[in-house]
């Protein structure tokens, strides 16, 4: 068991939650912890309140609109605490990752929701702390380090220049089997909300795509159920190339 971080005994208190016992089950860019009571709680970076209010209204926005997310604690949140944003979520059943017919399926009931005006603002942001990352990667070498800085430039460059595609719709942003999910009694359940936002449909086919054409971890077959299911096959779009190097990247 690991004791909870003082941002998140601040935010429990606030919101009436205990903290005691918290377990660390998570610890990258964000850290997760599970509390009493089945509950969830996220530690956002610094500067993160926007994303953090962000994910938690759309996943009420979907759960409210036929798609199931996530659900979101019913709590006044993000709790911010030292400039760190703290969101509460109900912690899933067992659940195991989606089959690609199940995560084509999900997208497809996504991308055909309408986009209410109060979401139009939440533009997709591909690019979101890459350089950041790059600049602060202390373990890349100085000529890898100027490739990748150079990469980027193009890309962003090349996808201000995007070719048009499917109108703009809801997307998952980070849509692969691991966030798309199978709930025990529960049926298919979208997580991880944090790229959630508005933008082009075929940004979030990418993600299974890469996994034929770029790592070999999909077989063919298995792509060809996810087109059929979705009912479109992004590497025949032109823009393909451009959000599979972005996916890359």
């Amino acid at each position: 068991m690991t004791p909870p971080a003082g941002s998140l005994a601040s935010a429990c208190a606030r919101v009436g939650l205990d903290p005691s016992g918290a377990e660390l089950i998570r610890d990258g860019e964000n850290q997760i912890y599970r509390l009493a009571g089945r509950v969830i709680a996220r530690v956002n970076p610094a500067g993160q309140q926007q994303a953090a209010r962000r994910e938690v209204l759309l996943a009420r926005w979907l759960n409210d609109n036929g798609v199931r997310a996530v659900e979101p604690l019913d709590v006044g949140q993000p709790v911010v605490v030292d400039g760190r944003p703290v969101t509460f979520w109900h912690e899933l059943a067992l659940h195991r990752n989606g089959t690609v017919r199940q995560v084509a399926a999900a997208l497809r009931k996504l991308h055909g929701l309408p986009v209410p005006d109060e979401l139009r603002d939440f533009t997709v942001a591909p690019f979101v702390r890459l350089r950041e990352r790059i600049d602060g990667a202390t373990w890349i070498a100085d000529n890898d380090r100027t490739w990748l800085r150079e990469q980027l430039t193009s890309l962003e460059e090349r996808w201000r220049r995007r070719p048009t595609g499917r109108p703009d719709a809801v997307i998952h942003g980070d849509a692969w089997a691991g966030n798309v999910v199978e709930v025990e009694g529960h049926g298919v359940t979208l997580l991880d909300l944090e790229r959630c936002s508005v933008g082009p449909p075929e940004w979030d086919l990418t993600s299974t795509a890469c996994r034929l054409t770029t790592y070999s971890t999909l077989p063919a077959h298995e792509y060809a159920e996810y087109c059929d299911e979705y009912g479109f096959d992004v590497t025949t779009w032109t823009g393909f190339e451009l959000f599979r190097d972005i996916r890359e990247l």
